[in-house]
C-alpha cells in the first residue's frame, strides 16, 4: 500500500515540475509578445513549492529569468527543496 502512495507522491512531484516548466515557457512567450505576464512571485513560489527542478530546467533551456538575482538564488533553493522532498519520500520507504 505504501508503495502505491509513494509512486503517487513521486508522480505528483514530477507532474508539478512539468507544470512549473510550462509556466516559465508561457511567461517567456508572453514576454516576447509584450502580453500579460506571470508574476515573478508566482514563478518563484512555484519553484519553492517542490517545483525547483522544472524551474531550473526552464531557466537553463529557455534562457528565461537568468539575469534576475532573485531567480539566480531562489530557483536553486527550490531545486534543493525538490530533491530533499523526493529523497525523504524514498528514504522513508527504503530506510525507515
Amino acid at each position: 500500500m505504501f508503495d502505491l502512495i509513494l509512486l503517487i507522491l513521486l508522480g505528483v512531484v514530477a507532474l508539478w515540475n512539468v507544470v512549473v516548466y510550462v509556466m516559465y515557457a508561457v511567461d517567456k512567450r508572453r514576454a516576447a509578445k509584450n502580453a500579460w505576464r506571470i508574476s515573478e512571485a508566482r514563478l518563484i513560489g512555484s519553484a519553492l513549492c517542490a517545483g525547483g527542478i522544472g524551474a531550473a530546467l526552464a531557466m537553463h533551456l529557455l534562457r528565461h529569468k537568468t539575469q534576475h538575482t532573485n531567480f539566480k538564488i531562489l530557483v536553486p533553493v527550490g531545486a534543493v527543496i525538490t530533491i530533499v522532498v523526493v529523497g525523504a519520500l524514498v528514504w522513508f520507504r527504503f530506510i525507515a
